[in-house]
């Protein structure tokens, strides 16, 4: 993740990543002036009680004056009904609000993510996104709700209480206003100090639960080998150090409240004791004591709460950062400023010329070099040759999930660089050796390939693929749902279910990558003849697949080491008796299953 780590902005923000949120409450203009209406209703409600009590101790409390102490009780119900309803209106503008901006930040992060080009994630664990939309996100909603709303009414209670302090008695306020500074300078450094603190218990625990996440996902291979208590033990040691963060951060928060409370309040009661003098000298009477000593309170509750409120802004604007680092990242494969337009109607051309590539994450190891070769619409090509020749990397680039290095690979004449990803994308069907099956029915599965199709469409789609078959015997049948990943399929049911879904997207180019690898025989006839059909009038490109196809493809391309060391038809290349025939030999001698081993 050190990619997505802004080395030295810690140090030198506080709560700047704070305002990245306020594009988000700009479409709720209502409920951000609800909200700060309340608030003030609800200050300012609470700044006349003093008032009252001044009066009542410098002008009550005589037979004479019992008709002006209950109107002043009266006036006081009526003040807490208006500070009831003040109230109950904040509470529902901000957190509705915070509800509403947090709920858009995740939509706006996940679609992000959704468009970061694959490169990205060869470097970043999934669960460490997830955290992010997670943990993260539930952090930014209590500060622009409950926790902003908090620290809008203390400023403004803080802020009021000094300036009746100031009407109340220029002389007291100016002790107290003098000490004002020997608690915010403090409250500030220590806020930095909690913030640093705060982002790094945020990062240790997303750690954690990436971990986590992985384990979870793969549960049976971690029980098949019974490796319960080693990923146990790594996660409890993820645990405890997540929690040593978080222990440091809230210590430092602790601390902080302790110095603000205890200095505030002490600061009160100096100001008291020389008021109380004053009141005895006679030149300041009790009720105006009283509301001073009242007003004082509460801007020293005000301030008091503002030093909590700091440290949870400090832990909030802590994972802020670290959503609008990740909304930072840019794609390195984007559409350019002026797209090229895909020909009408598309052909299924395909074209490498002089491609040379290498992983980012291995930028010293070719994946290619100098790869060139041409595909005619309609074309069947496979591609065979040793691990790690290059052959899935050639589709990778196709479906430009990465940039060449040098030379370019173009679709139907056009340089993929110079069209849009999805324009690029949506030509192309692939049927991939590792399938992804969704938390989902059968049938959303399968409409995956083609959002929007009809049911018709999908179990035509299914039947073509023979996975009817077997979703027919399912409980609900294409209204089943297939768990995560597909566990409650076989590995021949996710790939006809892979395979119906490339049917269905009716693509003008197919990409077969051991796309018969998990059958049994039965069902790889099945498929086998599916596939024969899929491929009718299309191009076709097969990566590594079973001696069958290869036998039926038009050209056979034979890569070692991302270059292209052998090409023409099964019969001339056993003649050859080169890469392509000991390869060959490998499945005539060891079976059918023999050859993808040795080729892949």
């Amino acid at each position: 993740m050190a990619e997505l780590v802004l080395e030295g902005e810690a140090g030198r923000k506080s709560l700047n990543p704070l305002r990245r949120l306020f594009p988000y409450m700009l479409p709720y203009r209502r409920l951000v002036i609800g909200a700060v209406l309340s608030l003030m209703a609800a200050a300012l409600t609470t700044l006349t009680l003093p008032i009252a009590v001044r009066r009542m101790i410098d002008h009550g409390f005589s037979d004479s004056d019992s008709i002006l102490i209950a109107n002043y009780f009266t006036m006081l119900i009526v003040l807490a009904a208006v500070l009831a309803v003040a109230s109950a209106c904040r509470y529902y503008f901000v957190i509705t609000l915070g509800e509403r901006v947090v709920s858009d930040v995740r939509r706006d992060v996940f679609a992000h993510v959704t468009r970061l080009s694959p490169g990205f994630f060869d470097t970043v664990q999934s669960g460490e996104i997830v955290s992010r939309l997670t943990a993260d996100t539930t952090q930014i909603k209590s500060a622009v709700g409950a926790t902003a709303s908090v620290a809008l009414r203390n400023l403004i209670m803080g802020f009021g209480a000094l300036g009746m302090m100031v009407v109340t008695s220029p002389k007291l306020s100016a002790l107290v206003i003098a000490a004002i500074p020997v608690v915010v300078l403090p409250l500030v450094a220590f806020g930095r100090s909690v913030r640093r603190k705060s982002r790094f218990a945020q990062d240790t625990l997303a750690e954690a639960t990436a971990y986590a996440s992985e384990q979870i996902g793969a549960v049976r291979t971690l029980q098949a080998f019974t490796n319960e208590r080693l990923v146990t033990g790594r996660f409890a040691g993820a645990v405890e150090t997540a929690f040593a963060a978080a222990r440091a951060s809230v210590f430092a928060r602790a601390f902080l409240t302790f110095f603000a409370i205890f200095t505030i309040f002490a600061s009160v009661v100096a100001v008291l004791w020389i008021g109380s003098h004053d009141v005895l000298s006679g030149t300041l009477s009790p009720g105006t004591l009283g509301q001073f000593l009242l007003y004082a309170v509460f801007a020293a509750g005000a301030l008091g709460a503002l030093s909590e409120v700091w440290g949870e802004l400090s832990q909030a604007a802590g994972a802020a950062e670290r959503l609008t680092e990740l909304l930072a990242e840019e794609p390195t494969v984007r559409a350019p400023a002026n797209p090229q337009r895909m020909p009408e109607p598309a052909r299924g051309a395909v074209e490498f010329r002089e491609v040379c590539f290498a992983y980012p994450v291995r930028p010293g190891q070719s994946a290619l070099q100098g790869l060139s070769f041409t595909i005619s619409p309609g074309e069947t090509v496979a591609v065979v040759g040793p691990s790690g020749a290059g052959k899935s990397t050639i589709f990778s680039l196709l479906m430009r999930f990465y940039d060449p290095d040098t030379g370019a690979v173009l679709i139907d004449g056009v340089d993929v660089r110079r069209a849009d990803p999805e324009a690029v994308r949506s030509r192309i069907a692939i049927v991939p050796q590792d399938v992804t099956v969704f938390a989902a029915s059968a049938a959303e599965n399968i409409s995956f390939g083609r959002p929007g199709a009809s049911v018709g469409e999908i179990e035509a789609a299914a039947r073509a693929a023979h996975a009817d078959e077997f979703i027919g015997r399912l409980a609900e049948g294409y209204d089943t749902q297939l768990g995560e990943r597909g566990v409650t399929l076989s590995g021949g049911q996710r790939q006809r279910i892979a395979i119906a879904r490339a049917i269905l997207r009716d693509a003008p180019i197919l990409l077969l990558d051991e796309a018969t690898s998990a059958l049994d025989a039965q069902s790889e006839t099945l498929v086998q003849t599916a596939l024969e059909r899929l491929m009718e009038g299309r191009t076709t490109i097969v990566v590594a697949h079973r001696l069958a196809t290869v036998l039926k493809a038009d050209r056979i391309l034979v890569m070692d080491q991302g270059r292209i060391v052998e090409e023409g038809t099964h019969r001339s290349l056993v003649a050859k008796r080169g890469v392509y025939a000991r390869l060959a030999k490998l499945q005539f001698d060891h079976g059918a299953g023999a050859f993808e081993s040795a080729a892949e």
